[in-house]
């Protein structure tokens, strides 16, 4: 009897194992069309998915939702999508989502930057329940990366009048590996494993992200391991642990694909002027910035595409300190020491270094005479009060490195308006006639010379200060396996996973 009484409990905790990860911000939407901040872009990527995804190296397009695919000619891709795939609430995944999701992001109804996206997609048509075919407006370089973007249910939001507001965002229902069974603001966030997956349910079968916005509590729960996997500081790694630490955590230190930048409203008449950009640019060590924030774990940030990728212009020399040279452009420029020019940097406490950054910027401009104010805030009064609105003099802020760049979502002028991410009014004619020039081209070596041009004239016009690239350095607790680190990360297997006590 005792047997069976302890083999019962093995079983149950076997099936109670739970992933426990922390989060910095609440997610403001779950609805993936909506979803613009990482926060909810991280837990929506568990409970949805799109027609295709990369490989675990990053290399080739494979299936998601979609089975196989097929071009039929220069203009014509056809998905074939995978029979029996479920939606959490049971109703079952059709070539009618996939059209649906497609409409609503052209709907008034919705406001989001992805709608970009799409702009050379010319029709959408569900041939039978499970074949979509879509035509593109001309050949277009990443007419199959645009089908990564999550597909939602018809069933749940045809009928939904208000989907900005609606009740979905906050109960999202999706085909993903994992369902959303708790959402507290401010505390916890709990998903479980979706029985009916379509690869199969995973392993662990639940995840619960800790919201914590102070990162030095994130730290101690991590210490204490109550936190399954997370995220070292440079100093945290250098400094704040020991060797027992690493007795129960294996590290994995890959350069980031992230960058960060302080980038300037150009809306504003005194920083239309080359001249001011310029010098500010010059004003900066950003070797110094990579040196004390990350000690040596992190590396200048050239440009808006990823280093060693096929779009990297590596002829393109990072800006060396020249406080001389800044302070004569100040001047042509109309400031000096008696009509400083001034500023505010604007970020949020969402990511621990940020804020330091700023403050080493301010101290670095003040040696050319340049008066810098901060204004640090939380992530969503930042995004709702400062970036999304425009008003800012500057935002220290960062971006993703893809894989495959899209310029046109940050770079292109198109972009410059309510809910797009060219918040920055940045506007270049040859840059738009490069990225439009890059969007039909679908020989790789061609489309590189192009956008390695783009990514000079970028940095060349200094519309943004590209600053660093940090390296990402997670621990993940060893009872966790099979972990497979690849370029594209270490989540690629995540349903795979076991944990062992």
């Amino acid at each position: 009897m005792k047997l069976i009484l302890y083999f019962l409990l093995f079983i149950l905790s076997l099936e109670a194992k739970t992933l426990h990860l922390s989060t910095s911000t609440n997610p403001s939407r779950l609805n993936p069309l909506l979803a613009t901040d990482a926060g909810s872009s991280e837990i929506a990527g568990f409970i949805f998915n799109g027609l295709v995804k990369y490989d675990k190296h990053g290399k080739e397009i494979i299936g998601d939702l979609a089975e196989s695919y097929e071009y039929k000619n220069d203009l014509t891709l056809v998905f074939h999508l995978r029979h029996n795939v479920k939606w959490h609430d049971g109703e079952e995944f059709s070539a009618e989502d996939v059209v649906f999701t497609y409409d609503l992001i052209h709907s008034p109804k919705v406001v989001t930057p992805y709608t970009s996206t799409f702009r050379m997609v010319k029709t959408v048509k569900a041939l039978d329940r499970y074949t979509v075919e879509v035509v593109y407006k001309k050949p277009y370089f990443k007419a199959l990366e645009t089908w990564m973007m999550s597909v939602v249910p018809k069933h749940i939001l045809e009928n939904e009048e208000n989907v900005m507001g609606s009740s979905f965002n906050t109960k999202p229902i999706g085909t993903g590996p994992y369902r959303l069974t708790k959402l507290e603001f401010s505390k916890n966030i709990e998903l479980t494993a979706f029985e009916d997956y379509f690869e199969h349910k995973p392993n662990i079968e639940k995840i619960a992200f800790h919201v914590i916005a102070d990162p030095t509590t994130r730290f101690l729960m991590l210490k204490s391991k109550q936190i399954d996997i997370g995220s070292l500081e440079p100093m945290q790694l250098e400094r704040q642990v020991n060797k027992k630490f690493f007795d129960n955590y294996k590290k994995i230190e890959q350069i980031s694909h992230s960058y960060t930048y302080l980038g300037f409203n150009l809306r504003e008449k005194k920083f239309q002027d080359k001249r001011v950009r310029d010098a500010l640019s010059l004003g900066i060590d950003r070797q110094e910035l990579v040196d004390i924030l990350f000690l040596g774990h992190g590396q200048i940030c050239k440009g808006p595409f990823l280093p060693g990728g096929p779009s990297f212009n590596d002829k393109v020399k990072v800006p060396t300190l020249n406080q001389e040279k800044a302070k004569r452009l100040l001047k042509e420029a109309g400031y000096d020491k008696h009509n400083p020019f001034s500023f505010e940097i604007a970020t949020s406490n969402s990511s621990e270094v940020r804020p330091y950054a700023a403050q080493i910027i301010q101290h670095q401009l003040k040696k050319i005479g340049v008066v810098v104010t901060l204004r640090v805030m939380e992530w969503q009064a930042f995004l709702n009060m400062v970036v999304f609105p425009r008003e800012f003099d500057t935002v220290l802020l960062g971006w993703s490195l893809s894989l495959s760049p899209d310029p046109y979502l940050v770079w292109h002028s198109d972009n410059d308006k309510p809910g797009a991410f060219n918040f920055i009014g940045y506007k270049n004619d040859k840059v738009d006639a490069l990225i439009k020039k890059a969007e039909g081209l679908v020989d790789r070596d061609e489309l590189s010379i192009v956008q390695k041009e783009i990514f000079k004239d970028i940095v060349e016009d200094n519309a943004y200060l590209f600053l660093y690239i940090p390296n990402s350095i997670s621990v993940i607790d060893k009872s966790i396996s099979p972990i497979e680190p690849t370029i594209n990360g270490f989540w690629h297997n995540q349903i795979e996973w076991k944990m062992t006590d």
